[in-house]
């Protein structure tokens, strides 16, 4: 079984590490705008934190802006699922 954070916040991904408890981390952009700064600074330091599987959401609507969104996301880091 695996265990994944479903939080934006750096402090309780830490916290839930020392617990042993991530495997890795959901987030969505309203969890990403409950947060201060830059939600792309933020997303790459979840990847960097993360162990495994980061997943990141778009928010464009249509195809083609949701498909530019996505290539931008995955350079986020290794583990990135859009």
């Amino acid at each position: 079984m695996q265990f994944f954070i479903d939080t934006a916040n750096l402090e309780e991904i830490r916290e839930a590490q020392k617990m042993g408890l991530v495997d890795g981390v959901t987030t969505n952009p309203s969890l990403m705008a409950r947060e201060s700064g830059d939600w792309r600074e933020r997303a790459r330091e979840i990847c960097a934190l993360a162990p495994g599987p980061v997943s990141l959401e778009v928010i464009a609507l249509d195809a083609e802006g949701m498909i530019r969104e996505a290539r931008e996301l995955v350079e986020f880091g290794p583990d990135v699922v859009v």
